[in-house]
């Protein structure tokens, strides 16, 4: 089983990115998906889910500036993060929920 991220980067505050998380090895179309993300001295947090049907939620604190979403055909799950913040500086990593296959992670910086 293999969950390869990508997409991370620098970007200047008010930018976007778009991450991605190709799943491999195992079945991805009947899972639910999550990102999480980790700063600099801070716990991993929990940022975003997509169950199998499409439903998302979202961290309080970055609703209304990330949308996820996924392409089964392709075993690929999406983060898309607009209005970037500093405070988004983070490690990003995608999840299969409930398992313990994770994704290497992929930096986003954000610079003000």
């Amino acid at each position: 089983v293999q969950l390869q991220a990508s997409g991370g980067g620098l970007v200047q505050s008010g930018g976007s990115l778009t991450l991605s998380c190709v799943v491999s090895g195992i079945a991805f179309s009947s899972n639910v998906m999550t990102w999480y993300r980790q700063a600099p001295g801070k716990q991993r947090e929990w940022v975003a889910m997509i169950t199998s049907g499409g439903s998302t939620n979202f961290v309080d604190a970055v609703k209304g500036r990330f949308t996820v979403s996924r392409d089964n055909a392709k075993s690929t799950v999406y983060l898309q993060m607009d209005s970037l913040r500093p405070e988004d500086t983070a490690i990003y990593y995608c999840n299969m929920y409930r398992t313990v296959f994770w994704g290497q992670g992929t930096q986003v910086t954000v610079s003000s």
